[in-house]
């Protein structure tokens, strides 16, 4: 289902009805009200380019965000009705189904390729030819793509808890669960493998490193803290997946804070008052974060301070924002991908890629290329320069 609902912790079935009869809110459903009019983009000076490298094509997300998964040289890419394809220089080389409707995108080390069903059944094949090696069930709804390595898959269920899969037959390793609030936001944030570690966010804006070998805690810091009376305004997820920077870790939480934290005690380095429901970029000089009113900005990496703002692309559903070399790159819900320049936030290039949302996080693909998947299927390859 779509990212950014809040969801309250009651059985699955119950929990979609109930979904579905929120009332609309733009910063939480950004396609809430994709047939309204949208003002006109702002022209400008283009002073880069954002090219067309290659692009292919998959099925329709349907209402998921399906997010694709770049392995070496290939990409690999899934659509809610099972399709599963890999595709290099724009040619699919494999197109195989899962034999059931997805409601993920893919993960993948370039070994195996990992799905999930919509009933909850984890799906892992091969990355090579596409061949089915195993199956296991979940036993829990999966929105976000699955986490592989060489050794295990871990998959995210929507109640929160982590669940990983032996990467050889898929025999369960081990179940990581946690006291989850009332609501949380309906999130296809993953996690981040970190050599024999993996990271997530969670709600009550608590981040967690987890032992990839037994799925012990190792470590866990506070983002923000729930404020509020009502269930909904204490929603403080901590949003997107965080970002691991050299001996740090940033993230950034829902009607919360963004911080960037060292990594060997939990120490906040800085904070500040901030809220995202999609997340953050970082690169060497600048924490890069899509707000809720689809302004992104450019803080400054070693203390926090806004150095730039870009406030034009309000309504437009932005996505979480991508560093490159070149630019940093969003996308938007009529599938227009923006380049801004990383000093200033001006906008440098603008591309569009079809006429159907960016819901899911772009990827990177090298140091100037990147990789985007629309709602209806488009998988476009682009460089920024």
């Amino acid at each position: 289902m779509k990212s950014g609902h809040p969801v309250r912790r009651i059985p699955f079935v119950a929990s979609l009805v109930a979904l579905l009869a929120l009332p609309a809110c733009s910063s939480l459903n950004p396609f809430a009200d994709s047939a309204a009019r949208l003002p006109e983009l702002a022209a400008f000076q283009a002073t880069g380019e954002l090219r067309v490298v290659w692009q292919s094509r998959v099925g329709s997300a349907a209402n998921y965000t399906f997010q694709p998964a770049v392995a070496g040289q290939a990409v690999y890419a899934a659509a809610h009705d099972g399709t599963v394809v890999r595709i290099q220089d724009g040619a699919t080389t494999w197109s195989a189904n899962a034999g059931k409707r997805l409601s993920a995108g893919v993960g993948s080390n370039g070994r195996i390729v990992a799905v999930v069903t919509t009933d909850g059944e984890l799906v892992s094949l091969d990355a090579t030819s596409g061949a089915q090696l195993w199956r296991a069930p979940v036993g829990a709804e999966v929105l976000a793509p699955p986490a592989v390595s060489d050794a295990i898959v871990v998959v995210r269920a929507s109640d929160g808890r982590l669940i990983a899969f032996d990467a050889a037959d898929g025999s369960r390793r081990w179940l990581y669960q946690r006291t989850m609030p009332a609501l949380s936001l309906r999130s296809a944030a993953g996690v981040v493998m970190a050599d024999r570690a993996l990271v997530a966010g969670f709600p009550a804006g608590k981040v967690a490193g987890l032992s990839a070998e037994n799925g012990g805690l190792l470590w866990e810091l506070a983002v923000a803290s729930p404020r509020g009376v009502t269930e909904l305004e204490r929603i403080t997820d901590v949003a997107g997946t965080p970002v691991l920077w050299r001996s740090e870790i940033c993230a950034v939480a829902y009607q919360g804070r963004i911080g960037c934290f060292d990594l060997a005690n939990g120490r906040p380095l800085w904070s500040r008052e901030m809220s995202s429901s999609v997340g953050l970029a970082r690169d060497a000089r600048f924490v890069y974060v899509t707000e809720d009113n689809d302004a992104v900005h450019g803080l400054d990496a070693f203390g926090g301070a806004s150095v730039w703002k870009q406030d034009s692309l309000r309504r437009r559903g932005v996505t979480r924002p991508l560093a490159m070399t070149a630019a940093v790159v969003v996308g938007d819900r009529e599938g227009v991908v923006h380049a801004l320049d990383r000093e200033t936030g001006q906008f440098v290039a603008r591309l569009r890629a079809d006429d159907s949302a960016i819901a899911a996080d772009p990827q990177a693909f090298g140091a100037d290329r990147f990789v985007i998947q629309t709602r209806e299927g488009g998988i476009f390859a682009l460089e920024a320069r």
